[in-house]
């Protein structure tokens, strides 16, 4: 795990002027929706004054952030602009001239930055599933192909290709990759030295998706812009782009598949979201960087849910009401004390020393993480157990606390317990979102192995324990 490096100053909520009573009510709120969250930064003027993770999560560890990776990425963008080696008008067309296809449509040849950036390029849906099949080696002209039913720069549609086309346009025209490019010219200067990245099977990061950060690098990136790009004195990203990486390009409508949520209507600009208050960077399951300059205010969460409106709502409703009104010190500490015993409840039930067990997993049920078929051991060890998932998966989970190992090279996080004749165990892959919830039936032989929250790139858990993992994408 990397080493911890604080990147923010810290001060009490009541020395800030934010109501550690506020951030109680936030805390209460996400609780009575059942709402999974792994990590909470609350950032006032220009200060940390709340923090948390809910254990087995903790704060030195990087998180996949997935879309709000696409954020990171008009960064890069508008530095390249900034170094004038590519403008907003910029075509694709010209800039990558060995991704066109020959039968290229008129309207993709005047496809600019701009649209990308705005994702207004005549798609109607997100395109990236359509675009792979069509080539699914060349993710850029196989964007190219997929035709375009609205004319360009009038209808927002989410489109993680357009990302996809952006990181490779930056790429091409800085000579450096995406990664080495943010760890240069962002992430090093701000002290940020444990960026992870995903990437596709050619070895490009995704541009889209596949970033991982702690939780306060998260919150680092909304500070800094929030002062309009610059960073302990110095100026890292231009404060022009930031005005119009973050202002509001287009209207949004409801995206097909997504919940209902007022924030989702409020406007887009250049791979940001607008929000009721500010503007946000937001990935799939809850990974969020709030933005609020009428508060002086930024959140960084990291969560599984289903929809960000889980946590949204409660932000607006219980936290901005507090900016402004301190709580006393006493509060303060109630606050604090609280924060450090967040945590994600071990699953409950008897060590049954010596008692093991042998089944065949069942795949039926909806999200398994393992093929049907494959033999599942639990071996007792001391303080918990071994867990064999087919001939070369060993993964150790403790009980009543949690135990962590490295079976493929990514960390696994797992706690157990017997319940009568049933073995459970939570396996966290705990530099995502996901979990597997592992259910031994020992009389009948049987198990099975779902996700919490399916990942957007393909249930199979071996492939979720590579690092760096890399795949196609398969996002639907």
């Amino acid at each position: 795990m990397p080493s911890q490096r604080a990147l923010l100053p810290r001060s009490a909520p009541a020395a800030s002027g934010l109501s550690s009573l506020a951030i109680a009510a936030l805390l209460d709120r996400l609780e009575a929706r059942s709402a999974e969250c792994h990590s909470i930064m609350v950032v006032h003027r220009g200060h940390v004054v709340a923090e948390g993770w809910w254990a087995p999560y903790s704060a030195g560890r990087p998180h996949l952030l997935y879309s709000l990776t696409k954020s990171f990425t008009s960064v890069a963008v508008g530095l390249a602009i900034a170094d004038g080696l590519l403008s907003p008008d910029d075509r694709v067309v010209d800039v990558l001239p060995d991704h066109v296809p020959a039968d290229v449509p008129e309207q993709g040849r005047r496809l600019t930055v701009h649209h990308l950036l705005s994702m207004t390029t005549g798609h109607r849906t997100d395109s990236l599933d359509e675009a792979w099949r069509l080539e699914p080696g060349d993710l850029v002209k196989g964007f190219l192909r997929v035709p375009f039913p609205e004319p360009e720069g009038t209808r927002h549609a989410y489109d993680n290709s357009t990302t996809f086309v952006l990181a490779r346009m930056v790429e091409r025209v800085t000579g450096r990759g995406l990664p080495e490019l943010l760890d240069e010219r962002l992430f090093a200067p701000m002290g940020v030295d444990h960026a992870e990245w995903d990437r596709v099977a050619s070895g490009a990061a995704f541009g889209f998706h596949g970033l991982h950060l702690t939780t306060e690098a998260v919150a680092a990136f909304g500070e800094l812009l929030l002062r309009g790009g610059v960073w302990g004195g110095r100026r890292l990203v231009p404060r022009g782009w930031v005005e119009l990486a973050t202002g509001r390009h287009i209207e949004t409508l409801q995206v097909e598949g997504w919940s209902d949520n007022p924030d989702v209507l409020c406007g887009y600009g250049y791979q940001f979201w607008m929000s009721r208050h500010g503007y946000r960077g937001e990935g799939a399951f809850g990974q969020l960087c709030v933005v609020v300059p009428s508060h002086d205010l930024v959140v960084a969460m990291t969560c599984a849910i289903e929809g960000s409106e889980a946590v949204l709502d409660p932000l607006w409703e219980c936290l901005l009401p507090g900016v402004g009104h301190a709580a006393s010190t006493r509060d303060d500490e109630i606050l604090a004390e609280r924060l450090r015993r967040l945590s994600l409840a071990p699953v409950p039930g008897s060590a049954a020393p010596g008692r093991s067990a042998e089944a065949e997993l069942d795949s039926s049920p909806e999200g398994s993480a393992l093929p049907g078929g494959t033999t599942v051991t639990v071996d007792p060890v001391d303080g918990g157990w071994l867990l064999r998932l087919g001939p070369s998966l060993t993964v150790e989970a403790g009980h009543g606390g949690w135990r962590e190992s490295s079976p493929l090279g990514r960390p696994v996080v797992a706690a157990g317990a017997w319940q009568d004749g049933t073995f459970v165990a939570d396996l966290y892959v705990i530099t995502t979102p996901h979990r597997v919830r592992l259910v031994v039936d020992a009389g009948a032989g049987t198990a099975v192995a779902t996700w919490n929250v399916v990942p957007l790139t393909g249930p199979d858990l071996v492939l979720h324990l590579r690092s760096p993992l890399m795949t196609r994408p398969d996002v639907a």
